[in-house]
């Protein structure tokens, strides 16, 4: 069983510093734009927050790519993993695009949600290049499942690495208006963000392209090629309940930020603070969810069963343990997180309480992205969706808007509601992995 997690943990590791690199970037945006005032800060949150479901139904899409070049690639069929390559790309790509466009012309319902009038001046912009700034994410997000679904780790941990200095960098001309250029403040940490996504896009695909790691692969360029009706209702049949799967969790979350918005400003700003080391914590547990769902397709495909399922039982039980650590640290360093992000006391306070509730739901996230990845290696996505649904919209929404709304309980009961909803995922996913790595792989 350590073994196996082991083996698990060596893929993981540049999937989880990639991961948690993206997330930086959000991190030093929110520094640098805190830096100036705490309404801007609340300003971004709003626009992450309204962007938060189309992006993860952007993302999901992309996670159709990693199982079935995965499992092609445990047949040892190149073919096919680049058939899967090419065509989740330009499918990647096209919803994205009607996304985008549907999030470009919806704008004015910012105005709608009951917002501080100010707030929403200044993300309203920051929302609309945020938006575009999509596009590029998922083309570089498309093309790392597939390098990901291969084992070969490593070369997009080292763009997000290298993503970082660049957007610090751009952030700092662009926020503050150096080299000649105009002080565009939260506006300019989108515009950083975009040109930071396109870079990262145009340089993994180029490598993917021309390395010889991935010759195998892009020599079936020649007939592999080709839009292809099967591999896009194959992407489908994963990636729509993949997205929905990420929006329906993203979703509960975004709204539940809209609604502590309703709270005022200071708050959303301590919520977004909370949420952005609750969203750290949680890349890092994606990372290992990512490398067990490609290890266990890889022995789907091989129709190894004794080999999935221990695959399966250690990344569990590895999550347990990263969850339980993540909890005792959100505890310790409470009153000290937040200043990375803010010096106003009132915000500090109100994170640092919030921070003790993310405490309490660390192991349930850990362990209901294990489970969600898991299942989908084994091609298992449509109940999963359906617990998910029932998990953050049938019982942690309603729960967190009746204590803090009806209650008095405010964020606070808002976070018990994430509680509740990652507590009822995290036991029906796994329950669900472990009773169908029961069922032989051939009628699974």
């Amino acid at each position: 069983m350590k073994k196996e997690f082991l083996k698990t943990l060596v893929i993981a590791i540049p999937l989880i510093i990639s991961n948690v690199s993206q997330i930086a970037l959000g991190l030093i945006d929110s520094a640098m734009i805190g830096a100036i005032d705490y309404r801007q800060l609340a300003a971004s949150a709003l626009a992450i927050n309204m962007l938060a479901i189309p992006q993860i139904l952007c993302i999901g899409m992309t996670m159709a790519i990693s199982p079935l070049v995965a499992i092609a690639n445990g047949k040892q069929d190149h073919g096919a993993a680049s058939r899967v390559l090419y065509n989740g790309v330009w499918l990647c790509t096209i919803i994205t695009a009607i996304i985008v466009a549907a999030v470009l012309l919806s704008k004015n319902l910012m105005t709608k949600l009951g917002q501080d009038t100010e707030v929403v001046r200044l993300a309203l912009p920051y929302y609309q290049v945020m938006a575009c700034s999509l596009i590029p994410m998922i083309i570089f997000t498309a093309i790392k499942q597939f390098c990901d679904a291969l084992e070969f780790t490593k070369t997009a941990m080292v763009l997000a690495l290298l993503s970082l200095p660049l957007n610090a960098l751009l952030n700092w001309i662009f926020i503050y208006g150096h080299l000649g250029l105009p002080r565009l403040e939260l506006v300019g940490t989108g515009i950083a963000t975009l040109i930071t996504r396109l870079i990262m896009a145009v340089t993994l695909a180029v490598i993917v392209y021309r390395h010889k790691l991935f010759q195998p692969y892009i020599q079936q360029r020649y007939y592999a090629w080709k839009i292809d009706g099967r591999s896009w209702k194959e992407l489908l049949q994963i990636g729509i309940p993949s997205s929905i799967q990420y929006g329906l969790e993203s979703g509960a979350f975004a709204v539940s930020g809209i609604m502590i918005g309703w709270l005022g400003a200071t708050t959303q700003a301590a919520h977004q603070i909370a949420l952005n080391l609750a969203s750290t914590t949680f890349m890092a547990a994606l990372g290992l969810s990512l490398a067990g769902s490609i290890r266990v397709s890889n022995a789907y495909g091989r129709n190894d069963l004794t080999e999935l399922k221990i695959i399966g039982k250690s990344t569990i039980l590895g999550s347990l343990v990263y969850g339980s650590v993540c909890a005792l640290l959100f505890v310790l360093f409470q009153d000290y997180l937040p200043y990375l992000f803010t010096s106003n006391p009132e915000v500090v306070s109100l994170a640092a309480g919030l921070m003790v509730l993310g405490a309490l739901f660390q192991i349930s996230d850990a362990t209901q992205a294990i489970g969600v990845g898991l299942l989908r290696g084994v091609r298992d996505v449509k109940l999963p969706t359906a617990f998910v649904a029932i998990a953050y919209w049938a019982i942690g929404l309603p729960a967190g808007y009746y204590l803090a709304f009806h209650m008095g309980m405010g964020a606070s009961g808002i976070w018990i509601g994430f509680i509740a909803g990652l507590t009822t995922s995290s036991i029906l996913l796994n329950l669900r992995f472990i009773r169908k790595s029961h069922i032989p792989v051939a009628v699974a």
